[in-house]
């Protein structure tokens, strides 16, 4: 039962970790560090050392968390351009770990993770950004349990996202679109892969994606405050909680956003107003356009991207023209 005293308690930390202007520096200070490394690189096109340019992708998206937060949370602004430019990170750490994936095999990166691809792919979904998006899908199932593309997650909602995103988006992984949690497991197992992690049941969220389609208004209401209920009481355990309880998503609701913006686009009816906390924390209300506009590539990522460009034909990103743009 969610505890709201804890709640709140737990919304002021995670708040205050975003309002000492010195984690703001810390982060700017890291991106420069990194600009420092990355540059001499680029400017010698050493690839011996260009795994460097990979590693240091983190801080640029550490950076944007920072620049986010403080728009969104700090200054009360609805902007989601820091939120954008991380998502945009995700897809060149896929691209760039690409390179790596059999000279470094066992590389282990910061920030890069199942289910950060997965919350890439989903906003790239609601930003209608089609072309990254396929581009995305084709990554995520062309590499699906490999080293670039582990899978072994334990997180419910997450393979809540991916099992909706399929539905919606009428495509399928290893052959389905339903219970994939389970196709996944069972896959993972045959090529003796590491599994364990994966859940076997999906609790609110399977009883969500049994009905996710429902015409009756009153009916999704009442799931999704279950979905908020359940996404609050986790988050209130901020710093303890294995799901939701991290300081880059734990108030910001998108697996519910999502979940209104698939609906929306079937035109099927949404609730118009939320009484709950989780639904009316500034992220939760930050608007998003459809299409929502591409923010201009951030410059030391822009300097990442021609590199491997220039130096690697089997770049992906070279079969696919600009992207973001």
């Amino acid at each position: 039962m969610l505890n709201s005293k804890k709640l709140q308690l737990a919304y002021k930390r995670y708040l205050k970790n975003f309002a000492d202007k010195s984690t703001l520096d810390k982060v700017q200070l890291k991106y420069e560090e990194a600009e420092s490394e990355n540059t001499p690189i680029v400017e010698s096109q050493d690839i011996g050392k260009d795994h460097i340019l990979l590693i240091n992708l983190y801080r640029i998206s550490s950076y944007w968390l920072s620049v986010w937060k403080n728009e969104v949370l700090i200054n009360g602004n609805n902007s989601s351009i820091g939120l954008k430019q991380m998502q945009q990170v995700t897809l060149y750490q896929c691209m760039c770990r690409h390179i790596y994936k059999d000279r470094y095999p066992k590389m282990k990166l910061i920030n890069y993770s199942f289910e950060s691809n997965i919350i890439a792919l989903i906003h790239f979904n609601m930003y209608g950004w089609a072309k990254e998006e396929t581009l995305f899908f084709n990554f995520i199932e062309d590499y699906f349990g490999e080293n670039i593309m582990e899978a072994n997650d334990w997180k419910q909602h997450i393979w809540f996202l991916l099992e909706l995103y399929l539905q919606y988006t009428n495509k399928t992984l290893l052959g389905t679109n339903d219970h994939v949690h389970l196709a996944a497991r069972s896959t993972l197992e045959d090529r003796d892969k590491r599994c364990d992690l994966i859940p076997e049941e999906l609790g609110i969220y399977r009883e969500v994606l049994d009905r996710w389609n429902t015409p009756d208004l009153d009916e999704i209401t009442q799931l999704i405050a279950k979905m908020s209920d359940h996404h609050a009481t986790l988050a209130s355990d901020l710093g303890e909680s294995l799901e939701f309880g991290n300081f880059d998503y734990a108030f910001y609701p998108y697996e519910i956003l999502f979940l209104l913006h698939v609906r929306k686009k079937q035109g099927l009816p949404n609730p118009e107003h939320f009484d709950d906390f989780l639904m009316n924390t500034p992220e939760a209300k930050m608007n998003i356009q459809d299409p929502e506009p591409y923010p201009e590539l951030d410059p030391l990522l822009k300097m990442v991207d021609e590199f491997y460009r220039k130096n690697y034909p089997e770049y992906i990103p070279n079969q696919h023209g600009e992207l973001f743009q």
